[in-house]
């Protein structure tokens, strides 16, 4: 089926207040004015540490969590059970002409009764063959169904969704990005925790299937393993705050109407849902065994694009919700401190970028001065949480043992990080516009599929 949907608007990045970075100047110059320099970077020094301390200990507390991994991902889950809700599963396609074909098969060969079953792929005015070729693919299908927005509209993915959410008749929403690739049990090991009435949102495992194409591909895809195995889990079993991470993700109907389905505002349309869900007092829920697979960036340009849109759309929800966090009456203490933590992860990069600053300061004399030797706690609390991380999820994973060597990459890819956060958070607070940037995909699936490129 082949339906016109309405337009939209371009999702914008919001801005922060330039009286923050005015805050923070004014307030370093009177620490300067009050005790000196010297002692001004001593206690920014302390500060600085002190972020980084939380954070390890949060790291290591998630990687001691997650050795029950192990478990979960070994034991025999039981998917002959007779909740079987409608299901509607929706993708949002904008020139994905290279990744539609691997897609449109996953999709096809899902394990969920076509009769319960309803599949949306909008088009969201593609300007390539994707139009075309979706209505090509899913006419075999007669409950895959292609949505095709008019020219002209906008929105982002959120608006794509959006255009999508008047059609659909299920009672679970199950989303899932172009270049995925869903597991055909994938949707029947998501859609059984919404068994339980209050559940609101779940999460499955994302694994990247093209660590071959390039160094950088091959340590995102290792990162993976500790984003999924350790830190979410970690989340999930300390405090039951699972992210929506946006794909290979579920949330109930009723639910997404009740929050007004996608926020157009916002360039990272899963971090601003996963807070209004913890706002509307709804538990989620993480699913290890729930697994699709997903290209990753194979140059430096396509990574630095993709986490600078992740950096100012999460930064951008820190500082529209924080406060909402802290006067819920929904949470306890250490759930407002881990979804505080939760939400400044993408911030720690800046203070990253602070004590390096700091650091070649004390190197040249200003402040107390210090040796080498010295500065290597500095990098040990930097660096040691994350790689703790790292380690625990090709652990969990098994991986082969090559992968070890992958780790080495993590210390460019760190500096990237901080670079790349560092200039959102400042884009954002001096009010630089940012509109949502798709990640371009590579020509791996058509490959596979063995069409010419």
């Amino acid at each position: 089926m082949v339906t016109r949907a309405a337009t939209g608007r371009q999702p914008e990045a919001a801005t922060g207040s330039p009286w923050t970075l005015l805050f923070l100047l004014a307030a370093s110059s009177l620490l300067v004015g009050a005790v000196g320099v010297d002692n001004a970077v001593s206690v920014a020094v302390v500060l600085v540490n002190l972020v980084f301390v939380v954070y390890l200990m949060r790291h290591v507390m998630f990687a001691a969590a997650a050795r029950f991994a192990v478990t979960d991902l070994e034991e025999a889950t039981d998917l002959h059970e007779d909740f079987r809700p409608r299901v509607s599963v929706l993708v949002a396609c904008h020139n994905e002409e290279l990744v539609a074909r691997s897609l449109v098969r996953g999709l096809a060969a899902l394990e969920y009764p076509h009769d319960r079953l309803e599949i949306f792929v909008i088009d969201d005015n593609s300007t390539d063959g994707t139009a075309e070729l979706l209505t090509d693919l899913a006419e075999p299908h007669p409950f895959l169904h292609v949505v095709h927005r008019e020219q002209g509209a906008e929105g982002g993915k959120s608006g794509a969704l959006n255009a999508a959410r008047d059609l659909i008749t299920g009672e679970v929403v199950v989303v899932f990005d172009a270049d995925h690739v869903p597991a055909p049990d994938s949707v029947r090991r998501l859609v059984r925790h919404f068994r339980d009435p209050e559940v609101g949102a779940v999460q499955g495992r994302c694994v990247v299937r093209n660590p071959g194409d390039s160094p950088l591909a091959r340590a995102v895809a290792v990162d993976y393993l500790s984003g999924y195995l350790v830190n979410e889990y970690g989340r999930q079993a300390l405090f039951e705050l699972p992210a929506y991470g946006g794909a290979n993700c579920a949330v109930r109907a009723t639910t997404l109407r009740k929050l007004g389905g996608w926020n157009v505002d916002s360039v990272t349309e899963d971090t601003d849902l996963t807070l209004r869900v913890v706002r509307a007092g709804e538990p989620r829920r993480d699913d290890l065994t729930a697994v699709d697979t997903e290209q990753a960036p194979v140059t430096l340009g396509r990574f630095w694009r993709q986490r600078y849109r992740w950096a100012r759309g999460h930064q951008q929800v820190w500082r529209d919700m924080h406060r909402d966090v802290w006067r819920t009456t929904r949470l306890g203490f250490a759930e407002k401190v881990e979804s505080t933590l939760f939400l400044l992860v993408y911030h720690v990069p800046v203070a990253s970028f602070i004590g390096v600053l700091l650091l070649l300061a004390r190197l040249a004399g200003i402040g107390h001065r210090v040796t080498l030797f010295e500065t290597l706690p500095l990098a040990a609390l930097l660096f040691a949480g994350p790689f703790c991380e790292l380690a625990s999820g090709l652990l969990i994973a098994r991986s082969r043992r090559s992968l070890v060597w992958t780790l080495l990459w993590m210390l460019p890819i760190f500096a990237v990080s901080i670079l790349v956060c560092t200039k959102a958070w400042l884009d954002g607070e001096v009010g630089k516009p940012y509109r949502w940037v798709k990640t371009q995909r590579s020509h791996a699936d058509l490959a596979l599929e063995g069409v010419s490129t």
